[in-house]
């Protein structure tokens, strides 16, 4: 009897060990943003996320937009619109969070501080918005990277022909700044990346038009510090400019809303950002 529950035992962990590989043989994530949305199983990163503290923000200036996508469907964002007329254009990708109050009103922090430049938040969850890291996490697993682009390029049509645009986003959203600079080609002036995954495809980088400036978390257990010297090396290896920051901080740091929230780091991240960018928002 009890040779028969070892044996039982043993042929339920292979049964679960063969599932587990099979769910990572099988899934072979395609692109860099897949690879992050995988992380979303990943029970440690979930639980580094803690629930967004509640906030209240409404804008003075932004209102909601609604635009076409090359998909044959429509999609909205938040737009902060220049105070004159000007070809300059912020895109704003936002966390796995959603398109919530803590990203509209970063955005307006920016658009005060960089001047007279147009800033368009994207919303790649079209419309959900997460209170929890369980729904965080559905959300950010669910986005259709066709869909993805349809978004982005749909906004890149709606900045028009001679725009000018700058890309920032953190976490989720920092991963597809780089990835929306990569679809804008020649209308890309300058990338902003906070501890979002790389592309890691050297051809692909080739074709980027723009500098980046990438705000990176030592103490981060995915987009790592290894993670940050293969970036240097491919960016390298493409001809493309990278600069690089590195903080003694966690995945997620310049979040208030969560509890690793680093002060220190925020604050010379959001310097350092203020100048990559004017100097490319002119």
């Amino acid at each position: 009897m009890k040779k028969l529950i070892l044996l039982t035992l043993a042929l339920g962990i292979s049964a679960v060990t063969f599932a587990q590989r099979k769910v990572v043989c099988c899934s072979n994530p395609s692109s860099a943003t897949q690879q992050f949305a995988m992380l979303a199983s990943n029970p440690a990163f979930k639980m580094s996320h803690k629930n967004p503290l509640p906030i209240r923000f409404q804008s003075s200036i932004g209102e909601s937009i609604t635009y076409k996508t090359p998909d044959g469907k429509e999609a909205t964002a938040f737009f902060m619109k220049a105070k004159k007329p000007t070809n300059n254009y912020l895109f704003v990708i936002h966390e796995w969070w959603g398109l919530n109050d803590y990203v509209k009103k970063e955005s307006e922090k920016l658009y005060n501080d960089l001047g007279n430049v147009n800033i368009i938040d994207l919303d790649l969850y079209d419309g959900k918005v997460a209170t929890t890291r369980e729904d965080a996490g559905k959300f950010m697993q669910g986005v259709n990277d066709d869909r993805a682009r349809a978004i982005v390029n749909g906004a890149i049509a709606y900045a028009g022909a001679k725009a000018h645009i700058a890309t920032i986003g953190w976490c989720f959203g920092g991963g597809w700044s780089l990835q929306t600079s990569l679809l804008a080609g020649k209308k890309a002036v300058g990338c902003v990346m906070y501890y979002g995954m790389p592309e890691q495809d050297v051809a692909k980088l080739k074709t980027l038009n723009a500098d980046v400036l990438g705000n990176f978390a030592n103490k981060d257990q995915w987009i790592n510090p290894k993670v940050v010297a293969k970036f240097e090396t491919d960016m390298k290896a493409a001809g493309k400019k990278l600069s690089v920051h590195q903080y003694d901080a966690d995945h997620g740091f310049a979040n208030p809303s969560n509890p690793i929230y680093n002060s220190d780091a925020t604050k010379d991240a959001y310097t350092n950002t203020l100048a990559f960018l004017k100097a490319r928002l002119k």
